[in-house]
């Protein structure tokens, strides 16, 4: 009886070891397909997060390049705007650059034209003067006046005043003024045959038309 008992319990010591062991095995299983299972799981993971982030960074780099882009319109339109701005400025600038030259032209080639135009009746005056027949008494005054009225007309020559030459000339309405006409046959048409006036002009420019009279 002993014996029996001692073998039924040397059985159960195997079967509980058996199932131990097979309970052991089964946990080292499950522990090594969980242990084999994480780092798959983690891989993925991470390859999914990797994507993430470069989706991320294609679509930051559409958007700043979009930004760019538009920005480059923005600053090509204004340099185009302040380009054509400039452009008007220097012509502007040129043209009154070259308004004042010819202003500051105008001014030095025609500065005597205000003394001449006040100086032309004391002419006239001497003219009127020396018109007078000598006489002993008057003769050495009429000297000097004559004097006095060549010296005024030189000074004015070198600054350019030149009378008008009128008599025998075709009349020319730029340079003349008509106040009489006359028929003579010895003389052409149109042409001037007396000087009532003298006319005077600064280079180019008529300071005084010869007042004249013209036959018919």
């Amino acid at each position: 009886m002993a014996g029996d008992e001692k073998k039924e319990t040397i059985a159960s010591t195997d079967e509980e070891e058996t199932k131990t062991n097979e309970n052991g095995e089964e946990e080292d299983s499950i522990n090594n397909g969980q242990q084999e299972e994480e780092p798959t799981t983690s891989d993925d993971s991470e390859a999914d997060i990797e994507s993430d982030r470069e989706d991320q960074a294609e679509n930051n780099n559409e958007t700043m390049i979009k930004e760019l882009k538009e920005k480059i319109t923005h600053l090509e339109a204004e340099y185009e705007k302040t380009y054509d701005r400039m452009l008007r400025i220097q012509a502007e600038f040129d043209n009154y650059k070259k308004r004042t030259q010819r202003e500051k032209a105008a001014e030095r080639k025609y500065r005597s034209q205000d003394l001449a135009t006040q100086l032309l009746p004391a002419l006239d005056n001497f003219e009127r003067a020396l018109a007078i027949e000598a006489t002993e008494e008057t003769k050495s005054i009429l000297e000097g006046i004559s004097m006095v009225y060549e010296q005024i007309k030189e000074a004015l020559k070198s600054e350019g005043i030149e009378e008008i030459e009128a008599v025998g000339k075709e009349f020319d309405p730029n340079l003349h003024h008509a106040v009489m006409q006359v028929e003579d046959e010895d003389q052409a048409s149109n042409t001037v045959i007396e000087v009532l006036q003298k006319g005077y002009q600064l280079k180019d420019r008529v300071i005084r038309p010869a007042m004249v009279k013209v036959n018919k």
